[in-house]
Parts: structure tokens; C-alpha cells; sequence
């Protein structure tokens, strides 16, 4: 089997439901509600796919200065995959309301603990429901504990201290994925500092979807990547907030081909705890 390792559409989805081999989560979340995910699955979901909590699942320990959403634990992640199945064989399919960013964060974690055949719904749940593709309310009976064995690719990432050290390095490009007002310092909803980290050019992750919430083509992509950012894709860094709508960047360039970008995980809610740290505004 032929993995996919960025997108799937909605069709292919479906003639997988009873495929073993895939294994599908709901991702669907509010950052201004986080029980608002946990409901929508209970309404209806894709039949057989299990539940996975950005808050709990798709983060680790929060200390007060490592962000909103830091990274979790590889193993600790790895045995929420395995808990539902998860064998190195396996594809997993992630998939949030769609033009949304949750499912590229299951997206990235799943590829930065070493699994390739993990990929997006392309267009999500919305896409989902306007093909007129079957929805359950049921929760799906446990699976068998998998393997998913642990690769970790400590690359796929840059920490706070080597990016400080960084900033002004020719071959770093700095990408910020949050909206443009947040980016200029002219709102800030969430972090206690408004502003950018220093350097940083400003690509929304909303951007990188068409109206119907699938992505844009590859061409496309490509052409506006390189827009904002004419250099090797090694050598850009995401970040967002805290580390989550920055994966829907990434993942849009391994989407177009333009692979081996990296994520800085704890994002400005990280950057802006320590005061230590440069901030910057406007440009957006």
C-alpha cells in the first residue's frame, strides 16, 4: 500500500472506513471553547474515528513558560496512537472542521515521533458532510494495542535557545502563521504580549486553504511560498502562537513539494514569557 503522507480526499477516506490498516482521529477544536470538539464528535463524526484532544492529547505539561500547546512526551504521545492501534504499518488519517489547523498538529506530531503514512483530511468534516459521505454517533469499539515503534526526529524542530541564537543568521526565515493583526501587535486574544518575534515574515495559515477548506494546489502554494520566502525550504522555521496553526504551513509545503521546513513548537506564547527575550510590531 502506497502511503499517504499529506493529504487524502474525502472519497478515499471512504472506501477505507473498514480497513484495519487506517486508523482515523477527529481533531476538532475551539481554542475559545475546548469542550466545543469533544461535543461536535459526540453530534457526529466519520464512523470509526476515534477522538483526540488537542489540549490532552496532542500536548504535554504546561510550566507557564513553554507555551499553550507544548510538545508531548514522544513516548507518552505514541502510546495514544498505540492505545487505538497504531502499528508502524498503519495509515492515520487526521481531520478537524477543515480550513482549520488542528489535524496538521496530529499531523506533525505523528511525524516527528518518525511515522511517514499519516495524513489530512483534505477539506475536513465540512467536505465530509457536503459530499454527503456517512457520519456516526457512535463511539467505535477499542482496538487491539499496536507497536508504533518511536523514531524521533529532533530535526523536524527548533528550540527557543537555538533560535535566539539564530535570529539573525542569512540562512534562517523566520514564518509566522497567526493572523496578520496578532502578527503586527495590533491584538493579542491570547498572550499576555503582543507583537512578533524579530525577523519573522508573516504567512496566515488561512491562506493556504480555497473557500471550500481544501488546500490550494501545489502550484499555487508553491508560488506564493516562494513569494514570502525565495530560499531552500531547509532552511525556514515555523511558528504560530504555540506551535499548532504553524503545522497547517508546514504541511502546505510538503503539500507543493517543498520539503524539510522545521517548527519552533513554542511559538510567541513561549517567546513572549520571558521578557527577557526581543519583541518586535507592525509589518504585517
Amino acid at each position: 500500500m502506497q502511503p499517504f503522507c499529506t493529504l487524502v480526499d474525502a472519497r478515499t477516506l471512504a472506501e477505507h472506513l473498514d480497513d484495519p490498516r487506517w486508523l482515523i482521529f477527529d481533531c476538532r477544536h475551539s481554542l475559545a471553547d475546548f469542550s466545543a470538539g469533544r461535543k461536535a464528535y459526540n453530534e457526529a463524526h466519520i464512523p470509526g474515528a476515534f477522538f483526540a484532544d488537542v489540549e490532552r492529547d496532542l500536548a504535554g505539561v504546561k510550566t507557564g513558560r513553554n507555551g499553550r500547546h507544548p510538545l508531548p512526551d514522544p513516548e507518552v504521545f505514541a502510546a495514544f496512537l498505540r492505545r487505538h492501534g497504531a502499528n508502524d504499518e498503519t495509515q492515520i488519517v487526521a481531520y478537524d472542521a477543515g480550513g482549520d489547523m488542528f489535524a496538521a498538529r496530529l499531523w506533525f506530531l505523528t511525524r516527528w515521533i518518525g511515522h511517514d503514512a499519516v495524513a489530512v483530511l483534505d477539506g475536513g468534516f465540512g467536505v465530509w458532510r457536503a459530499e454527503g459521505l456517512p457520519v456516526s454517533n457512535e463511539t467505535p469499539p477499542p482496538r487491539a494495542a499496536g507497536t508504533l515503534a518511536v523514531r524521533l526526529r529532533p530535526e523536524c524542530v527548533l528550540l527557543a535557545d537555538e533560535l535566539l541564537a539564530n535570529l539573525d543568521a542569512p540562512d534562517l526565515r523566520l514564518i509566522d502563521a497567526r493572523q496578520p493583526e496578532r502578527f503586527a501587535g495590533i491584538v493579542e486574544p491570547l498572550d499576555p504580549v503582543a507583537g512578533h518575534i524579530p525577523g519573522a515574515c508573516n504567512r496566515w495559515f488561512k491562506d493556504n486553504f480555497e473557500r471550500d477548506g481544501r488546500f490550494k494546489s501545489p502550484e499555487r502554494l508553491r508560488e506564493e511560498f516562494a513569494a514570502i520566502a525565495r530560499c531552500d525550504p531547509k532552511q525556514i522555521v515555523h511558528q504560530c502562537g504555540s506551535g499548532v496553526s504553524a503545522a497547517v504551513n508546514m504541511l502546505a509545503m510538503e503539500h507543493a513539494g517543498l520539503t524539510g521546513s522545521r517548527i519552533y513548537p513554542g511559538g510567541w506564547s513561549e517567546w513572549c514569557s520571558d521578557p527577557a527575550r526581543p519583541v518586535e510590531k507592525g509589518g504585517a
